[in-house]
This record gives C-alpha cells, structure tokens and sequence, in this order.
C-alpha cells in the first residue's frame, strides 16, 4: 500500500487536500518591496528580500530552492538553470531537474553578485522568518512565502501559456499537478511595466 501511494503521488493521482489559493496583490508586493528596499538602503548587510521575493514570484520556485541554485548551474544562453534536489509528492528527496527561467527572473540572476558559489547565498529559514516579519508588519493577512510560486504558475497561465510550456517553468512532473490552473482563461499579464521588477533588478 506504502508503494502503491508513493507512485500515485508522483503521477499526480494524489497529492495533499485543502490547496492555498491566496495570491498577493500588486500593492501588497509593492508594499513587500518598499519595505525591504527601505532596510537594505538603512542596512546594506541585510538580505536582499526584495529581490528573493521578485525572483521566486517569476521564476516560480520555492525557497529551498532558490537558495540551492550555483553560478555554475545557471545557463544564461539557455535560458534555464538547474533545480538540485526539486521537491516532489511522497518523496523526501528530489530530484535534480533542469526548468526554463522566464526572462524577468534572469534579470534578477543578473543583478544579484558573485560573491559565492550560490546566487541566493541565504537560508531558506532566514527568508520564511523576514516575509513572515514583514507581512505582519505591514498588516498583510495570510500570505506565505510558498504563496509567490501559486502567483506565479497562474501568471503564465493568464498570459495564455499552454501546460508543457508552464510545466518546463515549474517543474511538475505530472501535468496532472496543473490542472487546478486550468480554469484560468488568459486575461493578459498585470505586471507589465511592472515597477517593481526594475526596483528589485537595481543596485539596492
């Protein structure tokens, strides 16, 4: 039995009930990002959480991930860079898994400095407790972190993707995984000439 739910919960037969719909407004991430470009600006050492933020909103990758991502798995001509140890239904370890990176998350790539061999030198931990910090802070209700990559699956989707497209994105393995997406009819992308993209991609 152990077995037969480990492979129904890689095909995508299975997964977890009560699934997150929240996702973040615009003002509610320009209030995010005011606020960490305002500490950054008064404490230089600080995270950039501004940029961690814009990234796992395009890019649509979960914190672990995004602090797993090297230099040297990251092929800009490509235009993709590889996930090690992508998480996966009923299995404690993933698997390592090249995705497409969207144009607005390279930009972020691109901005960010060598300084080690990680592009997000931080700890997946330090950037639950800042958004969660931050949100309470700024009165933001019921927002989590995790709640970036949900905002960012349905982007693409509105911006009339097909699932192949997205999954190359997301990494699903089982297109199955998306078919909570496919009730969203493509309505164009709100965060064209969105600000914040620029302020996350500057110096700061």
């Amino acid at each position: 039995m152990r077995d037969a739910i480990t492979v129904a919960r890689r095909m995508g037969i299975i997964s977890r009930s009560a699934q997150r719909n929240r996702r973040p407004t615009l003002d509610e991430l320009d209030r995010l990002l005011a606020h960490f470009i305002d500490r950054r600006q008064r404490t230089p050492q600080a995270m950039p959480m501004h940029k961690v933020i814009v990234f796992a909103l395009f890019s649509t990758r979960r914190q672990a991930e995004i602090t797993r991502l090297t230099w040297d798995d990251f092929q800009k001509e490509h235009k993709r860079v590889l996930v090690r140890d992508m998480k996966h239904p009923g299995e404690k370890l993933g698997n390592d898994t090249w995705v497409d990176l969207p144009e607005e998350a390279i930009r972020i790539i691109d901005s960010m400095r060598k300084s080690k061999a990680e592009i997000f030198p931080y700890s997946p931990d330090a950037i639950t407790a800042n958004f969660t910090r931050a949100c309470k802070l700024l009165g933001i209700e019921d927002l989590h972190f995790h709640d970036l990559r949900h905002e960012g699956i349905s982007r693409l989707f509105e911006r009339g993707w097909n699932i192949p497209h997205v999954a190359a994105v997301s990494g699903h393995r089982s297109w199955v995984s998306l078919k909570r997406y496919t009730h969203i009819r493509e309505t164009g992308d709100k965060y064209a000439n969105w600000p914040g993209l620029q302020l996350a991609t500057g110096d700061t």
